[in-house]
């Protein structure tokens, strides 16, 4: 009798409990990659253009609502931080040079959108700057839309998912309407690429080119490496399966590049303390509305405003946990941990502390706060579809939607629209700035402008000169 068959009845051997944990590991993280559901009948040639005219126009409306977005001078007058700064300026000096690093990575998005804006008539390179901005967070709504269908099965939720993106309370503060920041748009949508496992090429394209475009636009993208890890051991290796993963390595691999020939480096580590403080009051307490946070500190102070907050989050959260389905209760986990680790990377790393002005009109470092937040309201509505799964049309269902609706509308009906006090600088009017350099060139045709930046990264400033004949009238 060989020693495998020296067990007592009913006992597992040490390998075959290896296997139950190694199935149970699996089945854990094929919760996270949900397959696709069955193909839909194929649509006719009259039928697809029809989908991809409303595909176009619903972005398009969605540009059209982030630019309103912002009040006081119209986004599309002025030039936001290093756009006018350090972008525009690199694309009017070396056209084409998409691959140039600034703190130490490449950012090839906003030197796309820059380089475009190089290309029109100066005065409107503003208009290039805030609709490039918009269009980018307008397309990652719609793209969110596609992605999470594994994970949210009423196509009404997904699309509040999507409209999350472009109606998340804090953008005015500093990522909305331009193209230095149009990167944190794209790290969302680079999250819900990880996670989609699309039924049609179109589609696997789709995340192919969002993942790479986001892994190539921001370091951050390396963030998501367990993430795309565990899709390569959770999802069958078919090469659609794997777009994503493909896109998003190549990106990386770019990145990895610039950041090595670079020879610079922008972390400048803080305190552990930061990450917390920013996680609290950065992310927890404007989550469900930037001015209802402001409401909440004007009556139980900013550690009150943010124990309420953060109390309810947690409070709901966790009654996702105790109620529903695995499949939810997992994505409810990663997301809020994805989160956590994202602003707890960036308080330490990139925030500057919390002496930092706040104040209704102005949050340095909101940017940072953009991915946890949406993934909390991700949370929410992947906890709200698993009730309406479980109960609809039971009343239960429809009090958790209704109430869901409730919580996100709060803050994006009153936050859809304020005006903010972002940095000055050549961009602020940007008319001003663009008829100065062209007079300058009148004078001087054959001559050049030079425009310096802070270097906020480094020491000095940044210096960039370009010939008047670059610019266009």
């Amino acid at each position: 009798m060989s020693a495998p068959q020296l067990q007592a009845p009913g006992q597992a051997g040490a390998g075959a409990t290896a296997q139950v944990a190694d199935r149970g590991f699996r089945a854990l993280l094929a919760d996270l990659f949900p397959a696709p559901g069955e193909p839909r009948a194929r649509l006719g040639a009259a039928a697809r253009s029809a989908l991809i005219v409303v595909q176009v126009v619903v972005v398009a409306l969605g540009a059209l609502v982030m630019l309103e977005r912002i009040g006081g001078r119209p986004t599309w007058d002025s030039v936001y931080a290093e756009d006018p700064g350090l972008y525009l300026p690199q694309a009017l000096a070396h056209p084409w040079h998409l691959l140039q690093s600034y703190a130490g990575y490449l950012q090839l998005v906003p030197r796309v959108i820059a380089q475009v804006a190089a290309l029109v008539p100066i005065r409107y390179a503003s208009v290039v700057f805030a609709a490039g901005g918009a269009l980018v967070a307008s397309g990652c709504g719609l793209f969110t839309y596609h992605a999470s269908a594994g994970q949210v099965g009423s196509r009404w939720l997904r699309a509040l998912l999507g409209l999350s993106v472009v109606l998340l309370p804090v953008a005015q503060l500093e990522i909305a309407d331009n193209a230095v920041n149009s990167i944190w748009y794209l790290l969302v949508a680079l999250f819900w690429a990880a996670l989609w496992r699309p039924r049609t090429r179109s589609g696997a394209s789709a995340a192919a080119v969002v993942a790479f475009f986001a892994a190539a636009s921001t370091s951050l993208g390396l963030v998501f490496a367990p993430l795309f890890a565990a899709r390569a051991i959770a999802v069958p290796r078919r090469i659609r399966e794997h777009a994503a993963t493909l896109g998003w390595a190549l990106g990386c691999v770019l990145q990895l590049f610039v950041i090595l020939a670079s020879h610079r480096s922008r972390l400048r580590p803080h305190h552990p303390v930061n990450a917390v403080l920013y996680y609290a009051h950065d992310v927890l307490l404007p989550a469900l509305g930037w001015h209802l946070s402001w409401h909440l500190r004007d009556i139980a102070g900013l550690t009150g405003a943010t124990a309420i907050a953060g109390g309810f989050l947690a409070v709901v959260l966790a009654a996702v946990l105790v109620t529903q389905s695995r499949p939810s209760r997992v994505f409810v986990i990663l997301a809020v941990a994805t989160g956590l680790v994202f602003a707890g990377l960036c308080g330490v790393l990139a925030w500057g502390g919390p002496g930092l002005l706040v104040t209704i009109t102005v949050e340095h470092g909101a940017r940072y706060s953009t991915l946890p937040i949406l993934l909390l309201d991700a949370a929410l509505i992947v906890a709200a579809d698993g009730f309406a799964r479980r109960w609809w049309p039971r009343p239960r269902a429809m009090v958790a939607v209704a109430a869901l609706v409730a919580v996100l509308g709060v803050g994006w009906v009153t936050d859809f629209r304020y005006p903010v006090r972002r940095l000055s600088g050549p961009g602020s009017d940007w008319v001003l700035t663009a008829d100065a350099w062209l007079r300058h060139c009148q004078r001087d045709p054959a001559g050049t402008i030079t425009v310096t930046f802070p270097n906020w990264w480094g020491k000095g400033t940044l210096a960039n000169t370009f010939s008047c004949t670059s610019l266009h009238r």
